[in-house]
């Protein structure tokens, strides 16, 4: 009966420890971390564009109105 107990116990360690590694001891994979690049901004002008129509409509307006002071003498 002892025999048959050490058997027993045998064979439950040989079964548990076979589970125990039954992934393997293969090395763990190290992937490249990924590097996500920003999109750079578009170059934008340092002047907002609704300046430069203002000045374009206040240039016309003060040459409409020396062309208008020349017309009437």
């Amino acid at each position: 009966m002892r025999i048959a107990t050490t058997l027993a116990a045998a064979a439950s360690i040989a079964a548990l420890s076979t589970t125990a590694f039954a992934g393997g001891m293969a090395p763990e994979v190290m992937e490249p971390p990924v590097v996500v690049e920003e999109p750079m901004m578009e170059p934008t002008s340092s002047i907002s564009p609704t300046y430069v129509v203002l000045g374009v409509l206040a240039a016309l307006l003060i040459a409409a109105a020396v062309n208008a002071e020349d017309d009437d003498e």
